[in-house]
């Protein structure tokens, strides 16, 4: 690089700082959650509503739902009422609805910095890193599977970042840990290296229970059992089949009074039918099942509505991801979760590019503003969905972030007063002059506007003259940046030694397993 270069370099980055400064202050970083003060995008009738519910309850009703390898779960069912038939279970119509009643309609989670503890329900809006990805990717390396060291840097990451407010769960499997001991990094990484809301393992009973033993040393045995400080993201297995590893893991977040995420995983012309409607009658019937089932292990406990719908592309039989059916099928889920009067999950930057791209920014911008008009409380997968959910990006993990930034200012909506009006603006500027100068603008300028942190907005000139870089390179730079400036929070000592005493121990008490 030459020497203006890095001049201009180093000027920039007296700008940025500058700019971050002036963001912060526009946007309202610091805040534990977005308030929404937008509605909601309503987008069917009463009397459509009416049948997709009534569809429902009469694939409740006629064709069921199979709960298998886990008897408690049955008997669970037969003392509520329900018919079952071996490990087939149907409801009458109407049963869940009532069983649901017990559930919250909103609840705090809590953080170890209370600061940062979070509303999830009613008009509050909760952003968290993308979920699950075996591996991992950046400019520099490609395509290579996730380790613990990546997954450190994403939890440091999403600490680092002013626009969540979740630190996210399995943000990518730690692929260099044994299969049945990785939940305790996972769930220490979170602990230690952020001090936000975060979620547990899933993958068996024992890792569940691990995570929520762990959120006890931290918040103290009798707080857990009162308030919700960790989530557990458990799955339907789609169509119609709920497994005994993820009712087991269910019930055991319910048990503790921690909240379960209730999630259909549905690929129209896979796991569903090719039909937005029918789609989402079958999501209705398979989450209602499963959120009813935390109710009957432990009344009252709390519990989120999840929605996770995509499509197929029918000529290949591959995955689809950011597509418009989906989109404003979510927006559907959403009016029918309101009915139910339940916190609701959705999922937010969607993409099967396998590249931080334009594709993956415009099936990602999609699948968000469908999480966010849909009125979801809680949207997982907001930063680094790559490839179809197989990859975690570095670049895209800073892009998406810089959207959801973006985000907070439009669920923020338009304020009205005297002087967002501006009247007395026109009195002094006049016809035909700018507004660079004027009073109302020296007042409002650092608050006015949000401020992009990896678009480009210079002159071509300029652009050039910097090295013409593109979006997934500027955010190449900010996310290695981000990472050299990262700071841990605090953590007590003795907390740390006891977590890590029991984390050993753990590991000492089983073989290795990399099944």
């Amino acid at each position: 690089m030459s020497q203006d270069q890095t001049a201009q370099r180093s000027r920039h980055g007296g700008r940025e700082a500058r700019r971050r400064e002036r963001t912060q202050k526009a946007s309202g970083v610091g805040r534990p959650y977005i308030i929404r003060n937008i509605p909601t995008y309503d987008v069917l009738s009463e009397e459509n509503l009416v049948r997709i519910e009534a569809a429902a309850d009469r694939i409740l009703a006629e064709t069921g739902i199979a709960f298998r390898d886990d008897p408690e779960v049955l008997a669970l069912w037969r003392k509520a009422g329900a018919r079952v038939d071996g490990d087939l279970v149907t409801f009458e119509p109407g049963m869940l609805r009532e069983i649901l009643r017990s559930a919250p309609a909103e609840f705090t989670q809590h953080a170890r910095n209370p600061e940062n503890s979070i509303r999830i329900g009613g008009r509050s809006v909760v952003f968290a890193p993308a979920y699950g990805c075996p591996f991992v990717m950046d400019l520099d390396r490609g395509r290579r599977f996730g380790t613990l060291q990546d997954f450190q840097n994403f939890v440091k990451l999403a600490q680092s970042s002013p626009w969540f407010h979740h630190s996210g769960g399995t943000i990518c499997e730690p692929t260099d840990i044994p299969v049945n001991k990785r939940h305790l990094d996972m769930v220490y990484a979170h602990l230690k290296y952020s001090d936000r809301c975060f979620m547990g393992s899933v993958t068996a009973e024992e890792r569940s229970e691990d995570s929520i033993e762990m959120a006890r040393i931290v918040f103290g045995r009798d707080f857990v059992d009162e308030n919700c400080v960790i989530l557990g993201n458990v799955n339907v297995n789609s169509p119609l089949v709920w497994d005994g590893t993820m009712t087991k893991s269910l019930r055991a977040y319910a048990r503790a009074n921690q909240a379960a995420v209730v999630v259909p995983f549905i690929l129209g012309g896979a796991m569903g039918p090719v039909t937005n409607a029918g789609a989402i009658a079958q999501s209705l019937a398979e989450t209602m099942a499963g959120c009813a089932l935390t109710q009957l292990e432990r009344k009252g406990a709390p519990v989120v509505f999840g929605n996770f719908l995509s499509s197929t592309q029918l000529k290949t039989g591959s995955p689809t991801f950011g597509t418009p059916e989906p989109a404003i099928g979510s927006m559907v889920v959403g009016q029918l979760c309101r009915r139910l009067n339940l916190p609701l999950r959705c999922s937010g930057n969607f993409t099967t590019s396998k590249l931080p791209d334009a594709q993956a920014m415009t099936e990602g911008a999609m699948s968000m503003l469908a999480a966010v008009h849909c009125g979801a409380n809680f949207v997982l997968h907001s930063a680094g969905f790559l490839d179809g959910l197989l990859s975690m990006s570095y670049e895209k993990f800073m892009l998406d972030a810089d959207l959801c930034g973006a985000l907070h200012t439009y669920l923020d909506g338009i304020k009205v007063d005297d002087n967002e009006l501006a009247v007395d603006a026109f009195a002094e500027v006049g016809p035909g002059n700018h507004f660079f100068g004027c009073s109302h603008t020296l007042a409002n300028y650092e608050t006015a506007y949000w401020d992009s942190e990896t678009a480009d907005n210079t002159p071509f000139e300029q652009w050039e003259l910097a090295g013409s870089d593109d979006a997934a390179t500027r955010a190449n730079r900010l996310w290695k940046q981000r990472l050299r400036e990262y700071e841990a929070p605090g953590l007590d000592q003795g907390i740390d030694e006891a977590l890590q005493d029991f984390m050993t121990r753990k590991k000492a008490s089983m073989a290795d397993a990399w099944y």
